[in-house]
């Protein structure tokens, strides 16, 4: 099963090339912007971060008021809501100095632990910061890797706890991969593996089962 998986990535690979997902330029606005795109589309999360301009830090979106905050994010939806969140998340890096190599040093599942206990912080959340902010190796799964295993199919199993672990455990155990390969999962399920697919072109096509 794992040859099959390393087949799909390096097909992958071979159509897109190397790809880098988080569009950012600081690790803690990656975070923001984890927070931010649950429940909407990333376009709306751009133009939400556009609304920081210059004073997107940390210590800003800790010292802010939460009216202030609400409104800045407002085009992300759910401003209420995940201006708690985001609150609480820098509270959360606060305990680390908001400094990137100190939150390294700590175990991968003492912070995975400790970010699924934060307000606002699930599973995708989680490992998209620990993935994309700190460089963490941690697979996030979301929307489209579940529709890549339905279609392929993948028997990755029901849930994001069994599919993280199929992937992880058929993937090399690096940050380089989880970060490739699921931006590579993301741009063919936008141009080809769309709700309703688009089959012509694709590089998956002849390996994959679905077929319109």
């Amino acid at each position: 099963m794992g040859d099959k998986l390393l087949s799909i990535y390096e097909t992958l690979l071979a159509h897109y090339g190397e790809l880098r997902w988080w569009p950012a330029r600081t690790p803690y606005e990656v975070m923001v912007g984890a927070v931010l795109t649950q429940n909407t589309a990333w376009s709306n999360v751009e133009k939400a971060i556009a609304n920081f301009g210059e004073s997107l830090s940390p210590e800003a979106v800790a010292g802010a008021e939460l009216t202030k905050l609400t409104q800045i994010i407002r085009p992300a939806g759910f401003f209420n809501q995940k201006a708690d969140y985001l609150k609480a998340v820098t509270a959360w890096y606060a305990g680390y100095g908001y400094d990137v190599p100190t939150v390294q040093k700590e175990p991968l599942a003492k912070l995975r632990a400790e970010l699924l206990s934060t307000k606002g912080v699930g599973q995708e959340t989680a490992d998209s910061i620990l993935l994309y902010a700190f460089g963490l190796p941690t697979f996030v799964v979301d929307a489209y890797t579940i529709r890549l295993c339905g279609r392929y199919p993948i028997e990755a199993g029901k849930g994001y706890a069994a599919v993280k672990t199929y992937f992880e455990g058929n993937l090399p155990h690096s940050t380089e991969v989880y970060n490739g390969f699921h931006a590579q999962i993301v741009i063919n399920a936008k141009e080809h593996c769309r709700k309703k697919p688009l089959c012509g072109g694709c590089p998956l096509d002849g390996m994959c089962q679905m077929k319109i």
